[in-house]
């Protein structure tokens, strides 16, 4: 079973940056497709980004779109999340998640292994 652990959180001003990362154990990182989603309090998980298992194809929620961009690095079997130009709307807790396929995908059912979040809080 794999593990993902992210990193990266924590509080910054509207219009500031972060980079979120998701290190992941096992030998097959490169195989699969993996995604980042994010949870604010009261609301559902929603998806946020997903990326290929070569990285050749992404895909954004909307709401993310030309501010976020996901990447990854299959030689250290991490996933990225740069974030730039927050909004107090991007605070949550964001999670990495893997999807046993190498093609990309957009719901939470697709994703079967999941790290434990890290918190993101944008102040206005």
């Amino acid at each position: 079973q794999v593990q993902l652990v992210e990193s990266g959180g924590g509080l910054v001003q509207a219009g500031g940056s972060l980079r979120l990362s998701c290190a992941a154990s096992g030998r097959t990182f490169s195989s699969y497709a993996m995604g980042w989603f994010r949870q604010a309090p009261g609301k559902e998980r929603e998806f946020v980004a997903a990326i290929s298992w070569s990285g050749g194809n992404t895909y954004y929620a909307d709401s993310v779109k030309g501010r976020f961009t996901i990447s990854r690095d299959n030689a250290k079997s991490t996933v990225y999340l740069q974030m730039n130009s927050l909004k107090p709307e991007d605070t949550a807790v964001y999670y990495c998640a893997r999807r046993p396929h190498s093609n990309i995908a957009t719901t939470i059912y697709e994703y079967n292994s999941w790290g434990q979040g890290t918190q993101v809080t944008v102040s206005s």
